[in-house]
């Protein structure tokens, strides 16, 4: 994974592998400045040459693939044709907690209605003086744009990032209308297909409808045969393994699965359900693009079916952060094989400093400042313990108390009743929280695409 540099004076420079950048700290030329995206500053260094870096992003309802590649062209001399490639940098995946905040908004109405049925004074209802501005979002769809939004500026702050690549339309309604209109060159071409396809994934959850086997190629299969008068529509459409798909041959669902009224009445249902999470994307997408489109640099949009097609091409595993790399007009990718950061928006705190029962009573509370002894809950800290039961040093997320003794929350479990004597923050509290993914393997995931 590479590391983020800044120079003298907190401007950015071009990106380091890990070796360089020990090398530099081990000399004294250069410090830590965060740790999730490990980042260093130099000190005796000031500007440079930096080369076009562009970040590109799929965005997802619940986890959002975020890619920085280094584009570069090169001129065969027998043909002089120009071929352009993608070295890969860095790989992250912002995991969003919308349906958190749904939650969290669901159980504060409750205990709203809950007030107001008991006897207390009466309250006139209110009427037509909540006004919602243009362009409201619900708060759970205003987060995953906020969010996103906020991890492009702060990789701007810390790489010289030249232009931005998104995927703005998860699937295209007019293509899979009409796979054959004409005038669009891409839909004559070989993204034919990729679209449904990539519906039909997303609506099964890339498994077979009828045996629910994974990761096994996926065929798509009529439901109601077009041998007896069946249409391409995507009602009709489902996904199956090819034992079933044969097995069931032109025969309609309802007697290949006569002995099955539990798998047959679940497929109905699910043929016509919703796409919820799709939903999600396409309420933000155009949000998300106003957002990025004022940061002035120039960006590059593309589809979803864009997207699987350039991922198959090129036989690159199917992840949130491996997609954004593949988003756009890609020829070649190279370096996507990397540890990928697993960004998980955590949130800063609650105001809320009571806690309530399920009927909305008092059960306890909070401290009232969100800071003891110098830390906060979330901070990331490393604890040196000299003797006792707990002796040692751990590294974690630190949740305080007003007492001074602290848990630790590391990779190998929970460390209760740490003095905060013992602790050092190593990075104050963001609102995320990180881990570092191993490297995925080439073929892995293959079928679940």
């Amino acid at each position: 994974m590479a590391v983020f540099v800044l120079d003298k004076q907190k401007r950015p420079l071009m990106p380091c592998s890990e070796k360089r950048a020990r090398l530099l700290l081990q000399r004294g030329r250069a410090v830590v400045v965060r740790l999730a995206p490990f980042t260093i500053r130099l000190k005796d260094r000031v500007g440079g040459e930096t080369q076009p870096l562009r970040v590109k992003l799929d965005p997802g309802s619940k986890t959002t693939g975020i890619a920085l590649v280094r584009e570069t062209e090169t001129v065969d001399p027998d043909t002089g044709e120009v071929q352009r490639a993608e070295h890969v940098l860095w790989l992250g995946e912002l995991e969003h907690r919308g349906q958190g905040i749904r939650k969290a908004l669901e159980k504060r109405r409750g205990y709203r209605r809950a007030r107001r049925c008991r006897k207390t004074r009466y309250r006139a209802p209110r009427f037509l003086n909540r006004t919602r501005r243009a362009g409201w979002l619900p708060p759970s769809l205003q987060h995953r744009l906020d969010t996103t939004a906020s991890w492009v500026a702060r990789l701007r702050r810390l790489t010289p990032i030249t232009a931005i690549s998104l995927e703005l339309v998860r699937f295209d309604t007019q293509a899979m209308q009409n796979p054959e209109i004409s005038g669009v060159e891409y839909q004559q071409g070989t993204l034919a297909g990729y679209e449904v396809r990539e519906y039909l994934l997303e609506q099964w959850h890339r498994t077979c409808a009828y045996c629910g086997a994974k990761d096994v190629p996926l065929e798509i299969e009529h439901l109601h045969p077009r041998s007896k008068g069946g249409s391409n529509r995507l009602s009709n459409l489902t996904l199956a393994c090819r034992p079933c798909n044969r097995k069931k041959a032109d025969r309609p669902v309802e007697v290949f699965l006569a002995r099955k009224p539990e798998v047959l009445e679940r497929i109905k249902k699910q043929a016509k359900a919703p796409l919820r999470d799709a939903a999600a994307v396409n309420a933000t997408r155009w949000a998300l693009f106003a957002a990025l489109k004022a940061t002035g640099l120039p960006i590059e949009t593309g589809s979803g079916g864009r997207t699987k097609y350039n991922r198959s091409r090129l036989a690159i595993p199917k992840t949130h952060a491996l997609d954004a790399a593949c988003v756009g007009q890609v020829e070649q990718v190279q370096g996507w094989n990397r540890p990928v950061l697993a960004i998980q928006a955590s949130g800063r705190g609650a105001y809320c400093r009571t806690r309530a029962d399920k009927h909305g009573f008092p059960r306890g509370y909070l401290i009232r400042q969100k800071r003891a002894h110098g830390f906060q809950t979330g901070d990331w800290v490393r604890a040196e313990v000299p003797k006792g039961k707990k002796t040692g040093v751990h590294v974690g997320r630190v949740a305080v108390r007003k007492t001074g003794s602290f848990n630790i929350q590391t990779p190998s479990g929970t460390v209760q009743g740490l003095s905060h004597r013992h602790c050092r923050v190593l990075q104050r509290a963001d609102g995320y929280g990180y881990v570092v993914q191993s490297k995925p393997k080439r073929g892995e995931a293959r079928w679940a695409a």
